[in-house]
């Protein structure tokens, strides 16, 4: 079916929009930069910040400088790193389950769904917009670090705490080409279906299509980007990737830091504007996605 926001938007329904979102902004410093780089030189047209990580205020105070950037809040409920942790801005309670055994967030997703309580992810997921909100970001959507808050246990606190600030949250149609963008998300769940075809009835965004540039390797990234370009359906796509520039922080939190230069520099280059333009797509951002849906 068509995407009705197209049309909302002011595009055909035969369009193919695209935001191109930087992910873990925040996360270090070398994404913050990275992120106002790319920004500048037109090749990113949204983000969003990881509150609960020590770059944050840095980026709220780059969002102040320029109050056009399209930023969201990444709702952080891991901390995946070994030697660079982060965790709940809302509470230090182990009753939670929000804490591993150190008082950060669990690494990986599967333990967030074995201890943390619903309640809980919800308190902290609205404490991580109200953050942002107060610090002078302009939020402009609300989508999920690792696809962990898209869990059937959390998705209600999820939705209710866009859709209760008219803000749009990054919600995937059903679809197996979502799958694997989002491999821990309640499209493996019967009652997913349900609830997109709910929220699409009282007017909220969907995505068509979720994909995104490797973590996995460092080759070829423009070549790649080519590739996930040509695959991208009418309707609107998330296009994820994790730019970082080249530092001494990045080596040493990150394992997978080549891609994620590899995903900045390639984003920086002359010859991804030509292939961009070349694709044939319009690229969006969810700031005219977020006046849409208030108008």
């Amino acid at each position: 079916m068509p995407n009705p926001f197209n049309k909302k938007l002011g595009y055909e329904e035969s369009d193919r929009l695209v935001i191109l979102h930087a992910d873990d902004v925040g996360m270090c410093q070398a994404s913050v930069a990275a992120f106002e780089e790319l920004w500048n030189y037109g090749t990113v047209s949204a983000g969003a910040v990881m509150v609960p990580c020590p770059w944050f205020p840095a980026v709220a105070e780059m969002c102040r400088r320029n109050n056009q950037m399209d930023m969201g809040v990444h709702a952080t409920l891991n901390s995946e790193w070994s030697s660079y942790r982060w965790g709940p801005i809302s509470t230090q309670d182990p009753a939670t389950g929000l804490l591993d055994g150190d008082g950060y967030f669990h690494q990986w997703q599967q333990a967030v769904y074995e201890n943390a309580d619903p309640a809980a992810v919800g308190v902290e997921v609205n404490a991580q917009v109200e953050r942002a909100l107060a610090a002078g970001i302009d939020v402009t959507h609300i989508d999920s670090h690792m696809g962990t808050i898209l869990h059937p246990k959390y998705l209600h606190s999820y939705l209710d705490a866009g859709g209760s600030r008219k803000i749009p949250n990054m919600l995937p149609f059903v679809g197996e080409s979502n799958h694997e963008m989002v491999p821990f998300s309640s499209m493996r769940f019967s009652n997913y279906a349900e609830l997109v075809q709910h929220q699409a009835e009282l007017g909220f965004p969907l995505i068509d299509r979720i994909i995104g540039m490797p973590l996995s390797h460092d080759d070829d990234h423009i070549g790649e980007a080519k590739k996930r370009f040509a695959e991208l359906p009418a309707g609107i796509s998330h296009f994820l990737f994790h730019p970082s520039i080249d530092s001494p922080e990045l080596r040493a939190a990150c394992p997978d830091w080549r891609a994620r230069v590899a995903n900045f520099k390639a984003f920086m280059s002359p010859e991804f504007k030509a292939v961009l333009k070349d694709a044939g797509i319009k690229v969006i951002g969810y700031r005219q996605i977020r006046e849409a849906l208030r108008a």
